[in-house]
């Protein structure tokens, strides 16, 4: 089934101006949802641990910044923008003490309450709001006069007016002059760590470094093989982000659409598509999940590895040099 959007005009701001409301974790989606709720008039304050580096940044973009407790006896709304890592912890240490029945607990994404990390009391609301983008992209895009599309959630609503507070606050940050179309906190987090692994992130780092390697090793010039393989990516995603798949191949030269179509599944084939059902698999089961947050008890270790070896890796050496040489 088609599922609807809910645009500006389909929903009311009003639940959101009688209340204040706390943002917690003033990072890549804090700071600028917080900026946007400001400006569409809602009532915001900051709720920071001391031990917090974002403190002066929220102080100098003008926000009260509270402790924790201080935050959650003023606030209505406490949204937690939290990296995943400390969030449960923090939930459990900080907040679950100081929460009071019929506050409202909203998330930007769902893993935390997919996973089971946070359990909240059945007294508390608790809400979704997934804006489709980084967090540069949320402030940049309201600044326009426009949002980027946003997904929302109920998963608790004991006060029976939860949904109407989460597309409020969708609407406060701008994804309402978009569009905002429900889901679950299931449907968000499996289909989000799903794309960040199979395509966004991991996926396509791995295809670009594979692929700039094939070039190297048969005896092509890194220099040109970094501009084949990564440079020309965004030229590409910005194509398919403005006209879809189709639309990027009528704007391709005839030769690359002939390549698309006859070799692209040479590369993406039965085997790629068999490790991404195991992938999803993975995620739907709790086994991605628990290998995660027991990577973060451990300090990461798995991930300070990676970065270090892809810090020395050839295709990250040719992208300083170029962008030194050439400016770009």
């Amino acid at each position: 089934m088609t599922k609807p959007i809910l645009r500006d005009n389909d929903i009311d701001l009003s639940p959101l101006l009688s209340w204040n409301v706390v943002i917690l974790g003033y990072g890549n989606q804090g700071r600028p949802q917080a900026l946007n709720l400001r400006d569409s008039g809602i009532t915001v304050k900051i709720g920071a641990r001391p031990e917090s580096h974002k403190r002066d940044q929220a102080l100098s973009d003008g926000f009260d910044v509270l402790s924790i407790p201080a935050a959650l006896s003023w606030g209505d709304v406490v949204m937690l923008l939290l990296p995943d890592e400390v969030m449960a912890d923090v939930y459990e240490k900080a907040l679950a003490p100081h929460l009071r029945a019929g506050q409202y607990l909203g998330f930007g994404h769902g893993l935390a309450i997919h996973a089971g990390w946070i359990q909240p009391s059945q007294d508390l609301n608790v809400f979704l709001v997934a804006p489709k983008a980084q967090g540069r992209g949320v402030r940049n895009k309201y600044l326009m006069g426009t949002g980027v599309p946003g997904l929302f959630a109920v998963h608790q609503d004991p006060s029976g007016d939860t949904q109407a507070v989460a597309l409020a606050y969708a609407k406060a940050i701008g994804s309402g002059r978009v569009g905002v179309m429900p889901t679950t906190f299931a449907e968000e987090t499996v289909c989000d760590l799903f794309s960040e692994q199979a395509v966004l992130c991991g996926g396509l780092t791995s295809l670009i470094k594979t692929a700039f390697e094939t070039l190297v090793e048969a005896g092509f010039s890194h220099e040109v093989a970094y501009f084949e393989c990564l440079y020309e990516v965004k030229l590409i995603a910005d194509l398919l982000h403005e006209k879809g798949i189709n639309g990027m191949r009528q704007a391709i030269s005839s030769t690359a659409l002939y390549g698309d179509i006859s070799r692209g599944e040479r590369v993406i084939d039965g085997h790629v598509r068999e490790n991404m059902r195991r992938v999803l698999a993975d995620i739907v089961s709790g086994r991605f999940s628990d290998a995660m947050r027991q990577e973060f008890a451990q300090g990461k270790p798995e991930i300070h590895q990676a970065l270090l070896r892809d810090e020395h890796h050839l295709i990250e050496r040719t992208h300083r040099d170029l962008h030194e040489r050439l400016k770009f």
